[in-house]
């Protein structure tokens, strides 16, 4: 694609002195609007400002793309700011910490074109700014003339091919969004081959799907593969037998050489060439990547996976409860007499909630079988699902298990794992006669994996997390007449626990029985269930406010803005994900934040005897001022607490690497 033609002169604007990302979009978007290419400015701001919040704009070597797609976007379009000054670092949120914005793209996108136009114009951008010179060539460029020759097709010295030696190298990129970054890692990889003599051929696993598929013939007469992934990436079991190393999908920008030379004198490993087609187990050398980092890409291809049954979830419970509202049935709309109400829309809420409590149920069983698959690949998504099925009560339920216990996201990491490395032990070490190799991807791994979980599950998980709940269901009777500082700290820490799992359910059925015999108020379990969704999902928003750069990784600033919506719903499963990714840090935060509010509130004189944590509850607490201050420092203390602990534990990694 011509760049130069989604652009003209009146969309370009040389050495200006804006310094700010506002002052940016300002004048940008004003220029859309003059040529007619955006309707709606404060639409299509709003459109921009929302990318933002998804993942980093800046990239490296002083330039930025932000993009918004919208209605209110009339053809597609890019206009383009070079700075007198470069902005400081971390003015502009980007991936490399220390880039300092003197260059921008602002894509303007019709809504209707957001899929292929979208990504075409983001990776042939993407792509053009990976190289150097051009860049330095755009930001001294003295005419808006000069900018439009740069950007056309045409190929500038530094593209031409250099002699090829008899190396042939593969690489896959693939980013959590599938978008900037798995372009830019591929370009970047392609140009320090190209600078090495060395031919390579690079799978970009975007949004769009799979480009520039790697094909049989290709890894027949490969020397090695690089996985430059932030998820599990597709069809690993190709490569069996090859070289590899596996790094982050932003490593090439900056180690592009090294990575190529590391692939080729000191690989992390190789693919063992299994008996089946359906192994992915690796060999490991010396450089064998550690258990913890093995983990930690599973567990983020695990939420990846979750995410959207979550959302899909939340949305479904949302708009049931949010309509039974308007009829005065939100807390009922959920029981059974509601499938034979006279009102037709009354029953397709009632159904369209049982619906998304039916989905949410399924977010733990997505989970692990995604864990499972980055850690063993496909053979280990059959025990992977069942694990989860253990974490989420699922047996519970079909075994007609009176009062079952589900081990909930605590459950769902440790069968998830065990899953993952049970198939991949038996993807190593079991050996068949060729005559049957069918039998161990389809019948042994399954089987014996399937069975490894029932154990793990059976005499570990469930009477583990069992006696766990069971041991706090018995110390909060046995506070139930302490003083109400003590008992609302007691409540509103076990409530925030595992974000409506079975010690949040035991803590309710506690709360709830005392509130019936009017023996102490529900105001510390209500504000206790939609403080943590609220606060992460905040945190999400002003990190990069707060400490000049975002803390959460994109998957989980989607979740973000879900577990925001969902708060007010009082849902907290939107919260999961964050936990899951990191319970250390998340769990604690919860269980203080939440105790601080429901103290702070109670001592103040907030009452609230019915079970209606959502916002349409708030009505019915009594001095909901009090309510109200306990919720914002609560929120507050959460949101700030993931902020500057994260903050700490990137920049002290940070400072280890430099």
């Amino acid at each position: 694609m011509d760049l130069s033609s989604i652009t003209n002169e009146s969309l370009i604007f040389i050495h200006q002195s804006w310094q700010t990302q506002a002052e940016v979009f300002d004048h940008l978007i004003d220029a859309f609007v003059s040529n007619g290419i955006v309707i709606d400015k404060e639409a299509f701001l709003a459109a921009v400002r929302e990318r933002e919040t998804i993942s980093e704009t800046g990239m490296e070597n002083g330039f930025a793309i932000p993009h918004g797609k919208s209605t209110t976007v009339s053809k597609a379009a890019v206009a383009i700011a070079t700075l007198d000054k470069a902005m400081p670092a971390g003015a502009w949120p980007s991936i490399d910490p220390t880039n300092q914005v003197e260059l921008v793209f602002l894509l303007a996108i019709p809504d209707a074109e957001k899929g292929q136009t979208h990504l075409k114009i983001l990776s042939e951008l993407s792509v053009k700014l990976m190289d150097s010179v051009l860049v330095d060539q755009l930001k001294k460029a003295r005419t808006k003339a000069e900018i439009l020759q740069l950007l056309s097709d045409q190929k500038s010295e530094v593209e031409e091919v250099a002699p090829m030696t008899a190396k042939n190298i593969l690489a896959v990129t693939a980013c959590a969004t599938g978008i900037a970054h798995t372009y830019m890692a591929a370009e970047a990889l392609q140009k320090a081959a190209k600078e090495k003599g060395i031919n390579i051929h690079v799978e970009k696993q975007g949004a769009n799907g799979i480009e520039d598929g790697i094909t049989p013939e290709m890894i027949q007469t490969a020397d090695g593969v690089i996985f430059a992934t932030d998820i599990a990436p597709k069809g690993k079991e190709r490569f069996k037998g090859l070289p590899y190393i596996q790094t982050k999908v932003a490593e090439p920008l900056k180690h592009g050489p090294a990575m190529i030379d590391r692939l080729i004198t000191a690989p992390d490993g190789r693919f063992k060439a299994a008996d089946d087609l359906t192994s992915s187990a690796t060999s490991y050398g010396p450089k064998k990547a550690s258990v913890m980092s093995t983990l930690m890409q599973a567990v983020m291809t695990g939420i990846s996976y979750m995410i959207p049954i979550l959302v899909a979830a939340g949305v479904m419970i949302g708009i049931s409860q949010i309509g039974a509202s308007f009829f005065g049935l939100s807390k009922e709309i959920g029981n059974a007499e509601m499938a034979t109400n006279a009102n037709q829309i009354i029953v397709l809420l009632h159904y369209i909630g049982l619906t998304g409590n039916m989905t949410m149920r399924f977010m733990y069983p997505i989970f692990t079988a995604f864990m499972a698959y980055s850690i063993a690949d496909r053979p280990a998504l059959a025990s992977g699902f069942i694990g989860g099925a253990f974490a989420a009560g699922l047996h519970q339920t079909l075994w007609g298990v009176e009062g079952g216990i589900p081990s909930g996201f605590f459950g769902a990491l440790i069968l998830g794992a065990v899953s993952g490395y049970v198939c991949k032990f038996l993807n190593e070490h079991v050996k068949l006669h060729k005559n049957l190799q069918a039998m161990k991807p389809m019948l042994i791994i399954p089987g014996l994996s399937i069975l490894a979980v029932f154990f793990v599950n059976y005499f570990l998980v469930d009477p583990v997390f069992g006696g766990l709940n069971g041991w706090l269901q018995q110390m909060v009777m046995q506070y139930q007449d302490s003083g109400k500082v003590v008992l609302s700290t007691i409540i509103a820490c076990l409530t925030a626990f595992d974000l409506g799992g079975p010690v949040n359910k035991a803590a309710g059925a506690v709360a709830i029985g005392m509130a019936a015999d009017q023996i102490f108020p529900l105001t510390p379990r209500v504000l206790a269930i939609v403080i943590p969704p609220i606060g992460i999902g905040l945190a999400t928003i002003l990190d990069k406010y707060i400490v000049g750069r975002r803390v959460f990784d994109d998957n989980l600033r989607v979740t973000g803005r879900t577990s925001l919506v969902l708060g007010f719903l009082a849902i907290g499963e939107g919260a999961i994900p964050f936990a899951l990714q990191n319970p250390l840090i998340t769990i604690p935060i919860n269980m203080i934040g939440a105790s601080i509010g429901a103290v702070l509130a109670v001592v103040l004189g907030a009452v609230q005897w019915y079970p209606l944590p959502a916002v349409w509850g708030w009505p019915l607490v009594e001095n909901f001022w009090a309510y109200a201050v306990g919720l914002i420092a609560g929120v507050l203390f959460i949101a700030l607490g993931n902020i500057f602990i994260r903050f700490y534990l990137i920049k002290k990694k940070e400072a280890k690497e430099a």
